[in-house]
């Protein structure tokens, strides 16, 4: 049912606002992640009398810490994005990442797209047009009501003229 010849109109794209706002809730779901790991990973060390591994989480170093952070990061992102094609920032705020079709991006783009985030100063990129970590894997982030509005009226508008078979 996709057909190829839809490119996505630059209207869909989500505000600097809404990409802000799945940058934030999407940090704060990637701490609340580290923090539920760790909390787990505390009992199981102290249930199996694991005292190394019980002080080790309790003395991180700053670059441990942020080894850590990077790991979840990929790990949420690839998951989130890579099967349902949002993250829980962009479920809050109605919007989708897709490619220029306007159809879900295949797993490698996403790994892609994931890897991107991770080049510093990825976040400052969205002071332009477009982040790098969308323009290097060619994704968007879109409105995904507004696409489903696009995406339908593009369909029935390519249906007009055509026989209908019985």
């Amino acid at each position: 049912m996709s057909n190829p010849s839809y490119i996505l109109d630059e209207k869909l794209l989500a505000s600097n606002g809404n990409r802000f706002a799945n940058y934030v809730i999407d940090i704060i779901a990637i701490v609340a992640l580290i923090f539920a790991l760790s909390f787990f990973l505390a009992l199981f060390a102290v249930f199996l009398g694991l005292n190394e591994l019980f002080y080790w989480l309790g003395h991180l170093s700053d670059l441990e810490g942020q080894l850590i952070f990077i790991v979840v990061s990929i790990f949420y992102y690839l998951f989130v994005e890579g099967i349902f094609g949002r993250s829980l920032g962009k479920l809050i705020t109605g919007t989708i990442v897709v490619d220029e079709n306007g159809e879900k991006p295949p797993f490698g783009t996403i790994f892609k797209r994931t890897l991107c985030r991770l080049i510093p100063f990825d976040g400052f990129s969205f002071l332009g047009s477009k982040g790098w970590h969308d323009s290097l894997s060619d994704t968007y982030v879109v409105n995904k009501k507004d696409l489903e509005e696009e995406l339908k009226t593009f369909h029935e508008f390519n249906l007009i003229g055509r026989s209908e078979v019985i």
